[in-house]
């Protein structure tokens, strides 16, 4: 039998002492803290809100129908495709390495793998000419050996967006790899399989979700990019001007251009982050 409770302020668990529990929902909201996020919430909205506003809505449609406007978005489209197919080729093995094997300097090569998401992306720029420029340090072999050209080339645009976006991906796989539960790999290396037979049998569909999400921020970050882009690869209409860059040019003589352009990459953004809304905050999160 189990023995009576002797002390009344506790009682076993059940319905009535799960609603007793708090919530952590609840309670007056202390002022110190509601006013700077208001602020703060105001801070990052009225900017978007604005362009909402004097978006030339009326115009809207022959402004999204020019031939420019779809040019520069089916650059776009294509270039940052490219490059997170690139980032995917390359950074799932990289998160691989960084999350399963142990080898000297593996925290140096960590840090020096995100160093594009802090780096200025003109800087990378200067460095991918510096590196893949026809004078470069590689990009001078490359050249003179197979006749291939990156800078203010399409394929330029592809190298600068992938070497931008390629980071968040290897972070988010990394991360996944290290939630992932081993010895499914480890039960499969007992079966006879070999390591790669293992991660591509076992574990890359045990961290499919996680490839997803790190591919889409990636090709959000590519379809974005800026800084890297105008310095490796140029703003040439139709073979290296991208949307941002024509959201730059189209500000100095057609404003109303520039708004609706802004319009279209803000409406990506916003399907991205309802894409990855469970991933970040979890299922049936409201």
């Amino acid at each position: 039998m189990i023995p009576a409770l002797k002390n009344a302020d506790v009682e076993p668990p059940g319905p009535r002492a799960r609603a007793r529990r708090p919530r952590g929902r609840g309670g007056a909201v202390p002022l110190p803290l509601l006013l700077p996020a208001v602020v703060g919430l105001a801070f990052l909205l009225v900017p978007l809100l604005a362009l909402l506003i004097r978006a030339p809505w009326r115009g809207m449609p022959d402004l999204l129908t020019s031939s420019a406007v779809w040019q520069a978005l089916r650059l776009s489209l294509e270039t940052a495709t490219s490059a997170t197919a690139v980032a995917l080729v390359l950074g799932v093995p990289l998160a691989w390495l960084l999350a399963r094997t142990r080898f000297p300097g593996r925290r140096i090569v960590r840090a020096l793998v995100t160093l594009p998401l802090v780096l200025p992306p003109v800087v990378g720029g200067v460095a991918l000419l510096l590196a893949l420029g026809r004078n470069g340090v590689v990009g001078k072999w490359l050249d003179s050996w197979f006749g291939i050209t990156l800078p203010f080339t399409t394929a330029g645009v592809v190298v600068a967006e992938a070497f931008v976006a390629m980071p968040f991906l290897v972070i988010s796989v990394e991360g996944t790899l290290r939630a992932a539960d081993s010895r499914y790999e480890e039960a499969a290396a007992t079966l006879g399989a070999s390591r790669f037979t293992a991660f591509r049998r076992v574990t890359l569909p045990m961290i499919a979700p996680g490839v997803a999400a790190g591919a889409v921020l990636a090709w959000a970050r590519a379809l974005g990019e800026f800084g890297a882009t105008i310095t490796f690869a140029g703003s040439f209409p139709g073979r290296t001007q991208t949307m941002p860059l024509s959201v730059y040019l189209a500000l100095q003589d057609d404003p109303d251009a520039a708004v609706a352009l802004s319009l279209v990459l803000l409406a990506v953004s916003i399907t991205v982050l309802a894409g990855l809304r469970d991933r970040w905050t979890g299922a049936g999160a409201v």
